[in-house]
């Protein structure tokens, strides 16, 4: 189980958020996340469909902020994967989740990709709904110095119209948007 701490200029307290991916078979996994205030990454080269969960915990309050169940298919040679599941949050209560990416190697090396990524939830009436896309170059740095890894992420989100940034080191992240936010990540 990948489990992490997170903190984020917008809720002020710390959330543990934890994740977990349960292979199908080799192209299928099942995924859940629940976040306890931890998170974890699980990438696998051999198995594409999986059961991905994952949650996230409220140190401050003590409840659960979210839960995710999703399974999620992966087309390595396609560099693209697919997920459908449903999601809690404790503001949008229950939603069914269909998630997409796509990825395009930019250098042959793989340090330089082009990522699209969308998400479309829609609530429990299948009334309410919200999209997420954004496009994004990602440039991997391996052993930018002895036994650390550094990956910088720019990208736009597009129904939101704002620019990002990503700069992860080892178990180290930082995310900020144009619009002031941020929060940043530490992988147990």
């Amino acid at each position: 189980m990948q489990t992490s701490l997170r903190y984020s200029g917008d809720s002020k307290a710390l959330r543990i958020h934890a994740k977990e991916k349960f292979p199908i078979d080799s192209k299928t996994h099942l995924q859940d996340s629940y976040c306890l205030l931890r998170e974890a990454f699980y990438y696998s080269t051999l198995i594409s469909l999986l059961f991905h969960v994952q949650g996230e915990l409220d140190t401050r309050t003590g409840v659960p902020n979210n839960f995710c169940a999703m399974i999620r298919h992966s087309y390595h040679d396609l560099f693209t994967s697919l997920g459908v599941g449903m999601r809690y949050d404790k503001r949008d209560k229950v939603r069914y989740t269909l998630r997409g990416k796509k990825s395009f190697l930019v250098t042959n090396d793989d340090s330089v990709n082009f990522v699209i990524k969308g998400r479309y939830d829609v609530d429990q009436e299948f009334k309410g709904r919200k999209s997420e896309g954004a496009a994004e170059f990602i440039y991997k740095i391996f052993n930018f110095q002895k036994d650390q890894d550094v990956r910088l992420k720019v990208g736009y989100e597009v129904f939101e119209q704002v620019p990002y940034l990503q700069i992860r080191e080892n178990n180290w992240t930082l995310n900020a948007d144009m619009n002031g936010r941020w929060n940043i990540r530490f992988d147990l």
